[in-house]
């Protein structure tokens, strides 16, 4: 049996997709059949048998496309193994340490029943959109702290775990 995974994000400057690319190529590997689409392209998620969702965070916040797409298909996310990632501290502190959700993503968490959270690193390059990445750039503060090893060691668990493998990894259930 082929196992359906909707791999979902929102971004504004590409380098969640990027994460969210990894998650995808990690999971075929794994055997399963992953589909990558942008939040605001994700019509019904019927057709998936799991979700991994992710969001860059903005001011303590998921980007608008992903706080809507929770909203909008809050009862059949609920009714499917769900993960949920976030991008966006511009240090080294996402591989040091766990960083918990936001209150919103922690709210996602509880009504998705959730299987799991993690927050990577962000990345912020020169080009990036909105003033206040200009400004971040302009201070000195951006770079690439997403671990790429860390997020494909992720999407192997929740490979594994959807395929009955193993058991669930540090913050997830």
């Amino acid at each position: 049996m082929t196992i359906k995974v909707l791999v979902a994000y929102a971004t504004k400057n590409w380098s969640t997709a990027e994460i969210a690319r990894t998650i995808t190529e990690v999971l075929r590997n794994e055997g399963l059949e992953p589909e990558m689409r942008l939040v605001s392209e994700v019509g019904d998620v019927q057709a998936y048998d799991a979700v991994v969702l992710g969001s860059p965070l903005y001011a303590g916040r998921w980007h608008k496309d992903a706080r809507r797409f929770v909203r909008r298909s809050a009862q059949p996310l609920a009714k499917r193994p769900v993960w949920l990632f976030s991008s966006g501290p511009l240090d080294a502190s996402a591989g040091e340490r766990d960083i918990p959700p936001v209150p919103a993503v922690r709210r996602a968490l509880i009504r998705l029943d959730a299987k799991g959270h993690i927050t990577f690193g962000g990345c912020l390059r020169e080009g990036a959109k909105g003033r206040v990445a200009r400004m971040i750039l302009k201070s000195g503060k951006g770079g690439d702290y997403r671990d790429f090893g860390q997020i494909a060691a992720w999407a192997q668990r929740i490979g594994a775990t959807l395929l009955g493998q193993v058991a669930v990894g540090p913050g997830e259930r």
